[in-house]
């Protein structure tokens, strides 16, 4: 873990912890993961910086060998996690495709408030966290990955993520470091 610092305009970016996935069999205890999620955004929500909730209600058209079918999910599998705790300072956006900024308003508000660094936490850590992150590294933000927020249904996926991709992208970090860093800010 390389955590170094936060920008002064850092947001939380969260990514498909909704009822329809949070569900799921994962690599990690689904129930940590939301708890250390929603301890991120309560912690910036007190400093009064950015929460981003992601949901995805959809595939990106394309052609794919593995085939998630969407039909029969029930009605409220869109619906972020309760324990999120959704505020109405809080920023939604509902895709459709990996990532968080593909066909999006993601980029134009980060940037509308000058956002220059994102924490990322969520489901799956090689799918919609890393495609999220890597599209914010090429689009020049400072990333954080709260490695402890996060898991995925293959644990051999979200290990090659968080030990080989994320420290490439930026650098990662637990919950209870990511929250020191902004106490730390307002002391």
């Amino acid at each position: 873990m390389a955590l170094t610092t936060l920008d002064p305009k850092t947001a939380l970016v969260v990514i498909d912890l909704q009822k329809g996935i949070v569900a799921l069999p994962t690599a990690q205890p689904m129930a940590e993961v939301v708890k250390n999620a929603s301890a991120l955004a309560a912690a910036f929500r007190q400093q009064s910086l950015p929460v981003v909730l992601v949901n995805v209600a959809g595939r990106a058209p394309g052609r794919t060998e593995q085939v998630l079918s969407l039909a029969g999910l029930p009605a409220d599998w869109t619906d972020l996690a309760p324990e999120l705790n959704r505020q109405p300072s809080d920023h939604t956006v509902t895709k459709k495709t990996w990532g968080a900024f593909t066909n999006t308003d993601l980029e134009a508000h980060l940037r509308k408030l000058g956002v220059t660094q994102l924490v990322i936490a969520g489901v799956a850590t090689s799918v919609g966290v890393e495609s999220t992150a890597r599209y914010a590294y090429e689009l020049g933000f400072n990333v954080t990955l709260a490695v402890d927020a996060m898991t995925d249904r293959n644990a051999d996926a979200h290990t090659n993520s968080v030990t080989r991709i994320f420290p490439r992208l930026g650098e990662t970090g637990t919950t209870q470091e990511i929250i020191a860093l902004l106490d730390k800010r307002s002391a």
